[in-house]
């Protein structure tokens, strides 16, 4: 559960929106996030509104069926995927949902953020960032997908609907989201120059150690 105050908590949230706007990762009404509250409760950002213009009177408090507890506006529609996560991750207080145009253009056409070659990609987000299959809002599959992979991954490309990222704060899954984009450039360029080598097995499992010991990733 969240543990900072809530006036400080909304500042937040109302400051990580415009930052996906500023980062270049929304555009129009793209994009949405969530905070786990007490109580089995959301603090989200609202459907309909450009993650620039978000402010405090734009958030609203949901439970953990969507049902509006708190705030004037609507919920956007893809309420369902930051659910799922929840629901796959008990750890996780946040959930980021963007639209990264170079990670998201490997989900459009199919491809993971793969291989997995440089050693910060796996100790902040694992050994793998899978694409998963194109689905239609509020799909009872895609959202099932989304759940399944959210158990096991920290960022998710979603085929035609950009990333999700978790986190334990804010901050943290906007880093990741910052990390998803960054090696989706890093590996579009090095696919121009040649074939990108994957990191040995056996480092991956030292640097998927180092992960664990810093208490990163999944919790079991």
């Amino acid at each position: 559960m969240a543990l900072v105050p809530l006036p400080k908590l909304r500042a937040e949230v109302v400051a990580t929106a415009r930052r996906l706007h500023q980062n270049g990762w929304v555009a129009n009404h793209d994009g949405n996030l969530s905070v786990r509250l007490k109580g089995d409760r959301l603090l989200i950002t609202c459907t309909a509104i450009s993650k620039r213009d978000v402010d405090d009177a734009s958030l609203l408090v949901v439970d953990m069926k969507g049902n509006v507890l708190e705030g004037r506006k609507k919920p956007f529609s893809e309420l369902e995927l930051h659910l799922a996560c929840y629901a796959a991750r008990p750890e996780v207080n946040v959930v980021l949902h963007a639209h990264p145009p170079v990670a998201t253009a490997f989900g459009l056409v199919g491809q993971e953020l793969s291989p997995i070659a440089l050693p910060e990609m796996v100790v902040s987000l694992g050994d793998r960032v899978p694409t998963l299959p194109r689905a239609m809002p509020r799909d009872p599959e895609g959202v099932k997908r989304v759940e399944a992979a959210a158990a096991d991954h920290d960022a998710l490309l979603l085929a035609g609907n950009g990333a999700l990222t978790l986190g334990e704060d804010l901050t943290q899954a906007l880093l990741r989201m910052e990390l998803v984009e960054h090696y989706a450039k890093i590996l579009m360029s090095a696919r121009s120059l040649g074939s990108v080598q994957p990191l040995a097995p056996a480092d991956v499992q030292k640097l998927l150690e180092a992960r664990k010991k810093a208490g990163l990733g999944p919790r079991r």
